[in-house]
């Protein structure tokens, strides 16, 4: 089996990478900053590729995505690359409002469709695309909503789209719902310490939930439920209660 993994260089991706390579499978884990896996053993191993990759470069992307299905082709693709801004951020520089368009949106349009066509061209009828969204994606639009909250309805109704396109070729697509988990990058974003958030899960229960879905082949997994039940009652507010909401 052969994995790609796009975002794998820390966080999720990195977990579901280290969790392919113990199953045996052979994983290309590409990123930004590969030189963040060179403390990492598994990295060192023969089954395992590292690629520097921008997923918001179109081109870079195709020209990775058809060296890693080289040979053998692509079982696995999994897009674990995000970008997060906030209302503050966007205050000070207007222009970071762009990067999120471009990675979360962009940028899985990009690893998409460069992996459905060498799926196709490969004849895999088993192949998989796999895409990392939020909780956020799944609360409806309101008056100042967050851009990042849209990014990820967006990335949702990628995936939907796609599953509908590549259905007839036997390729599934699968969209990954989390709440918090408890990344590096979380707690980055939370003055160090992500332990306040609802529902906080680890980030090892975050990736053997993951990994469960991608093996039934699942169209949407959705957790925590707690979570999930949240961001249905929050759908159910009226507009002004929602616009008072802290992003």
């Amino acid at each position: 089996m052969k994995v790609m993994i796009i975002g794998g260089t820390s966080g999720i991706g990195l977990g579901l990478a280290r969790h392919y390579w113990q199953q045996g499978a052979r994983v290309a884990v590409c990123g930004r900053h590969p030189a963040r896996l060179d403390g990492e053993a598994f990295a060192r191993d023969s089954r395992v590729s590292v690629h520097a990759c921008d997923i918001a470069d179109r081109a870079a992307v195709a020209r990775v995505v058809a060296e890693v299905a080289s040979g053998a082709g692509l079982d696995l693709l999994i897009v674990s690359a995000g970008q997060y801004t906030d209302a503050a951020a966007i205050a000070r520089d207007r222009s970071s409002t762009l990067p999120v368009l471009r990675v979360n949106v962009g940028g899985l349009d990009h690893a998409f469709s460069a992996a459905a066509d060498a799926m196709m061209a490969h004849g895999q009828g088993q192949g998989h695309l796999v895409a990392i969204a939020s909780i956020a994606g799944l609360q409806d639009d309101y008056p100042n909503g967050s851009l990042y909250s849209a990014s990820k309805r967006a990335a949702i109704a990628i995936c939907g789209a796609y599953r509908k396109a590549l259905a007839p070729f036997g390729i599934a697509v699968t969209v990954i719902v989390p709440g918090y988990v408890d990344t590096a990058r979380l707690r980055e974003l939370n003055g160090g310490d992500a332990s306040r958030k609802l529902f906080l899960m680890s980030e090892q229960e975050a990736v053997q939930r993951i990994a469960a879905a991608i093996a039934r082949r699942d169209e949407r997994c959705v957790f925590p439920w707690q979570m999930h039940a949240l961001a249905t009652a929050f759908n159910l507010l009226p507009a002004f209660l929602k616009r008072a909401r802290k992003k």
